[in-house]
């Protein structure tokens, strides 16, 4: 065996180096780390907002939040005898509150209860809707025949002595703008993601794609104010239905900030589609047309439905369009008639609430239940892509 001279040793070292340079740069690994970091930070901020929002709803979930105008008193004669779990509840008192105090502490709270019974107007004393507790499930979910109404009605009216919480007028509203603005929105911006993609020149592309784009730079402000002022008047006199501000003009109004979304996403899944598909289509004598219709968008479905599921999340969050167009909670399927949906309601009255009454922790609850559906709806979106994607590849 040949025993190697100093000039190879010498060369074989200065390769060694330069292979432990290459695997190991400092700068790549430090942005690596930091990308890992922030995604790892995003992830646990979204947990915490959460645990947050779902900690704050959870009396209303677990039916513990009483909104009860005339609630029973518990004499505080009787605190000795009162099991402490019903005494907290009572008193509206955490655990860690309740067992910071002596029996005396909670006998003046139980009788400053009583002295503010004595406060009651009359005429609330003889309203039978003020013994109804508003805020328990019953009353959020049903329709109730309050005292003046001639049958049992969904209402949202969270002012007033008598609070009503009943909640699917909400979600009613929601459905209705959502379900409009995508009707509008979808159809306009997969037209345009298949004209620009692959039927528009390259000098066409080049300024409509920036310029339907640029559209997701307008603040909804602006877009609610332009449908408030201009796009309301307009449907109406082409419609002439009466209630001028309604859900079916915030749900076009919504469809002008999901239309730069849905393209965006939909015209990147077109052009991501092999150009061997549409060259061979046009050689077996298809149009450029029937090749897009008919080769290059069912390729593309996986990423047009994606598309489509996040336009739903956009519209579906969307709050300062539909709550300056109608903010009515009127239970009715009519598209003409106005609504108010859960994010609106969330942004309209958040602020001028009590922390800790029931308006305030079911509200709470709202966002935790859109919470719960905009991921169920991204989950959902996401297996019936996975699924169109292994069908595309003749996987099942």
């Amino acid at each position: 065996m040949t025993e190697s001279t100093p000039e190879q040793r010498g060369v074989d070292r200065d390769w060694s180096g330069i292979r432990r340079a290459a695997n190991f740069r400092p700068v790549e690994w430090l942005a690596e780390k930091m990308i890992q970091g922030v995604s790892f930070t995003a992830i646990a901020g979204v947990f915490l907002i959460f645990l947050f929002v779902g900690k704050e709803a959870l009396p209303v979930f677990l039916g513990q939040t009483d909104s009860r105008l005339i609630q029973p008193i518990i004499p505080s004669s009787e605190v000795a005898k009162v099991k402490p779990e019903v005494l907290r509840q009572y008193l509206g008192l955490s655990v860690r509150d309740f067992a910071a105090m002596d029996q005396d502490t909670l006998k003046e709270l139980m009788q400053v209860r009583e002295e503010g019974a004595k406060d009651i107007p009359e005429y609330a004393r003889s309203d039978p809707d003020s013994g109804v507790n508003g805020s328990g499930w019953r009353y959020l979910i049903a329709p109730h025949q309050w005292s003046g109404n001639e049958h049992p009605e969904y209402i949202w009216q969270p002012v007033g002595n008598i609070q009503k919480f009943n909640i699917i007028p909400l979600f009613l509203g929601s459905l209705k703008t959502t379900l409009i603005g995508l009707f509008f929105a979808v159809p306009l911006a997969l037209a345009a993601a298949l004209y620009v993609s692959q039927l528009a020149p390259v000098r066409v592309k080049e300024w409509v794609k920036p310029g339907i784009e640029m559209l997701a730079g307008i603040p909804s402000v602006v877009v609610g104010a332009f449908a408030l002022l201009v796009l309301a008047t307009w449907l109406q006199s082409i419609f002439h239905y009466q209630v001028r501000l309604n859900a079916f003009v915030a749900g076009i109004a919504l469809g002008f900030a999901v239309i730069p979304l849905v393209f965006s996403i939909a015209e990147d899944a077109l052009t991501s589609v092999p150009k061997s598909y549409v060259q061979a289509a046009l050689a077996v004598g298809a149009s450029r047309w029937q090749a897009a219709r008919d080769i290059v968008l069912p390729a593309a479905i996986p990423g047009v439905f994606a598309a489509v599921v996040l336009g739903f999340g956009r519209a579906i969050g969307e709050t300062m369009i539909v709550l300056i167009v109608c903010s009515a909670p009127v239970m009715s399927w009519n598209l003409f008639d106005s609504a108010r949906s859960i994010t609106t309601t969330i942004a309209a009255e958040m602020g001028e609430l009590v922390p800790g009454s029931p308006h305030y922790r079911i509200l709470f609850m709202l966002g935790t239940v859109l919470f719960a559906v905009t991921f169920l709806t991204n989950l959902i979106g996401d297996v019936v892509i996975n699924r169109l994607k292994r069908r595309l590849e003749g996987k099942r």
